[in-house]
């Protein structure tokens, strides 16, 4: 069956507000929930950026269902730093904690001064960072000296098992580079075709493990107010693909967004008919092992109270 996950977004909501969020998201009936981890919003308008991993300590304490992140190694992290906090988190929550790594964005990445490589780079950077994040949960030494430089490294508090260390993609190209590393596969949509694409790319190329979906919507008690917290939350989804990456502030995505209804319905599932909703998201995550929610709308107890009433039922009923 699939599991139904609940994503919780550090560049909307400060970390003590997505902490009542999570415990409520599983009170509420979700099977797991993931977050973001940020440096800046996409938005000023959404305001916030928590230390992702600072609070997954908290919120893996205070639930008891998994929660794993997407993060980028590479250049705000050294690869054995990530690989030293997922070691913890899996030492302290067995079996609960995952990790998706990506090749990260310019806007949370600029901030160390390094040059933002190009794409090809970037992904023989995360190739090499999981090689080294690989090894030392494995509990070996590590030593790299090409896109990322490693000296004698090794993890001295290590978990029972290894956490799952597993790849974020959006294209097929990704999905397909990253298979033969990765224990499974998070992508990022709403285009049942496109995600088919990925998905069958990461399989095409023998990925193993399960693949998962993020997803986000817009569910409100209009659908003039869900067409509007989309627009006010969420409208770096309408900025063109080939800038998502590269622009570095805020203010940078609001100058290139174009969010009209038309094109913010193209990237988030907008409406106020939870039974629509439900079908437009299991069109979507038709063919994946699991799907995680993330509502735009700033107001995540209304969004969790329809979710345990109608949301979920609905849903569970579809997949």
């Amino acid at each position: 069956m699939m599991r139904i996950g609940f994503h919780a977004s550090h560049e909307q909501h400060a970390p003590s507000a997505l902490l009542r969020d999570v415990v409520r998201a599983e009170q509420a009936g979700f099977d797991e929930a993931m977050c973001s981890d940020h440096l800046a919003p996409w938005l000023t308008a959404q305001g916030e950026s928590g230390f992702a991993w600072s609070w997954l300590g908290a919120a893996l304490a205070r639930t008891r269902f998994p929660i794993g992140l997407v993060t980028a190694p590479g250049q705000r992290y050294h690869p054995v730093i990530v690989a030293q906090a997922m070691a913890t988190l899996e030492e302290m929550f067995p079996g609960r904690f995952w990790a998706a790594l990506g090749s990260g964005e310019a806007l949370n990445e600029h901030v160390t001064g390094d040059p933002w490589p190009a794409k090809d780079d970037r992904d023989a950077r995360l190739i090499a960072c999981a090689a080294v994040i690989g090894r030392l949960l494995s509990g070996e030494q590590a030593d790299a000296d090409g896109p990322v430089r490693v000296h004698e490294a090794r993890l001295w508090s290590l978990p029972a098992s290894p956490p799952p260390v597993m790849a974020a993609a959006i294209s097929t190209h990704t999905a397909a580079l990253v298979a033969p590393w990765a224990e499974g596969l998070i992508t990022v949509g709403t285009d049942p075709a496109a995600l088919r694409e990925t998905r069958q790319a990461y399989r095409d190329a023998d990925g193993r493990g399960p693949v998962m979906l993020q997803l986000h919507l817009s569910l409100e008690q209009t659908e003039e107010r869900a067409v509007e917290a989309a627009r006010e939350q969420w409208a770096q989804a309408t900025v063109p693909p080939e800038l998502m990456w590269e622009l570095e502030q805020p203010e940078d995505f609001e100058r290139h967004a174009d969010p009209t209804a038309e094109r913010l319905r193209a990237g988030i599932v907008i409406g106020a008919d939870a039974d629509d909703i439900a079908d437009r998201i299991a069109a979507a995550a038709s063919g994946f092992d699991a799907v995680f929610l993330h509502q735009v709308g700033r107001d995540q107890s209304a969004f969790l109270e329809r979710c345990e009433t109608e949301l979920l039922p609905a849903l569970r009923r579809r997949l």
